[in-house]
């Protein structure tokens, strides 16, 4: 059995009193400087976006990245764990467009590419404070007073020398690979950009009928793009896929089912992917007449 907790325990006054007591014996400077002279460790915390809250997530993450630190100093360890913000990327750009009421790149263009910079540099800050307080409560051993920030030139200019130092080394290659583009930002995007708006959506998709030449036999073709319809001028089939020559019963004529009722009508043979065949007409509502592979 375990002792039930008091419920007077006043938590919240005790947190305070941690926290004074931390700010009294300066525990951030003295962590900062604690062994002095030992063997250097340096950690770069992952830097957050100061225009956006911190959440109970952040609490998480930022317990987490302080463990190693602290593991090293206890094992005698210099730790230099410099604090950064991340002051780059489209969520920055996307908040500024909200907030001067314009949507997309020529519309930024527009307004002017300076003065959008420097908005996009003051939202990066609008949040600062509620950091630095969440930091101070989980008592985050980082230097928070000498961070480093994005988008300041000696940054820049320092991943443009890690970039030269890779390139000299023969590191970098040239290749090709695909990623997301966004037409209304005009820029490719990120996996964690994608993700930040990525919802699922309900698509508007047609099922066609294409009459095969010479008789009353159809093609049964879906298309999430009808708009093409009017340009197309053939028909492409899956080569290794597996086709059929179904005819549809009189059962299809009575059946629920608005699809295959409407088949039904226009006329009973039609060709279609053996996959679907039972998903699109029913179970029951017609019969296999011959089958295919796309290569036949």
């Amino acid at each position: 059995m375990y002792r039930k907790i008091n419920s007077d325990m006043k938590f919240t006054d005790r947190e305070l009193e941690i926290l004074d007591s931390w700010r009294t014996m300066d525990l951030s400077h003295k962590l900062i400087d604690m062994n002095h002279g030992g063997e250097v460790y340096t950690v770069y915390d992952g830097p957050p976006t100061a225009n956006g809250k911190p959440h109970i997530g952040h609490v998480l993450t930022r317990s987490i990245k302080d463990i190693i630190p602290r593991y090293r100093r206890m094992k005698g360890y210099h730790v230099e764990f410099k604090a950064g913000w991340d002051t780059h990327g489209l969520p920055v750009e996307l908040e500024v467009e909200k907030i001067l009421g314009i949507n997309g790149k020529p519309q930024i263009e527009e307004y002017g590419i300076e003065p959008f910079v420097h908005q996009c540099k003051k939202s990066v800050w609008k949040y600062k404070d509620e950091w630095e307080q969440i930091s101070d409560r989980l008592a985050f051993s980082a230097d928070m007073e000498h961070p480093y920030i994005t988008y300041e030139n000696s940054y820049i200019e320092s991943e443009w020398w890690a970039l030269r130092q890779i390139w000299d080394k023969g590191l970098l290659y040239n290749g090709y690979k695909v990623v997301p583009y966004c037409p209304r930002c005009g820029t490719a995007l990120s996996s964690h950009e994608v993700a930040q708006g990525y919802k699922d959506v309900k698509e508007t998709s047609v099922f066609v009928r294409f009459k095969a030449e010479g008789d009353n036999t159809w093609f049964a073709a879906w298309t999430t793009t009808p708009w093409t319809l009017p340009s197309n001028v053939a028909l492409c089939v899956n080569p290794e896929a597996d086709y059929v020559l179904l005819e549809l019963n009189e059962q299809a004529a009575s059946t629920a089912n608005a699809k295959t009722e409407q088949a039904y009508a226009a006329g009973t043979r039609y060709y279609m992917a053996a996959a679907l065949a039972e998903s699109f007409f029913g179970e029951g509502n017609f019969e296999v007449l011959e089958k295919y592979v796309g290569t036949g």
